[in-house]
């Protein structure tokens, strides 16, 4: 393995899957490990490890929040503080948060990144639902 895979890392896919022919746990490597890691990041509240109660990104907490330029801008900061915090592997160059589309209920967070080891350029986008569950058809 070279330094540089050693450092981006290798770890079970996001949600955990298991290979049906010899059991063993799906892992993923480098750039999807590193966009899994985020995405996980991004998805768990502050408190809920047990033994790492700092993890988290606390964006759950805007969700009833009036939507203006003041709660944007509190989510990109929650969202940068995070990340500084817990994915060292990338340094966060843009948060932007796309609110078109929050009468359906979701935010689009467009994360523009630099993979440090490699210094290449990556994006994804983190769609945030802030009304999950309200538009159920039974």
């Amino acid at each position: 393995m070279s330094e540089d895979n050693a450092f981006l890392g290798t770890g079970w896919s996001f949600p955990p899957e298991f290979r049906a022919d010899t059991g063993d746990v799906l892992m993923v490597s480098d750039k999807q490990d590193i966009e899994q890691s985020l995405t996980i990041l991004l998805s768990t509240r502050p408190g809920e490890r047990v033994m790492q109660p700092d993890y988290g990104c606390g964006i759950q907490t805007m969700v009833f929040a009036e939507l203006n330029l003041a709660t944007i801008t509190e989510i990109r900061a929650l969202i940068e503080q995070a990340i500084l915090y817990f994915e060292p592997r990338i340094e966060l160059e843009k948060v932007s948060v796309d609110a078109t589309d929050t009468l359906n209920g979701r935010l689009l967070i467009l994360l523009e990144y630099t993979i440090i080891t490699t210094n290449r350029r990556s994006n994804m986008v983190y769609p945030f639902f802030i009304m999950e569950g309200t538009l159920v058809d039974l």
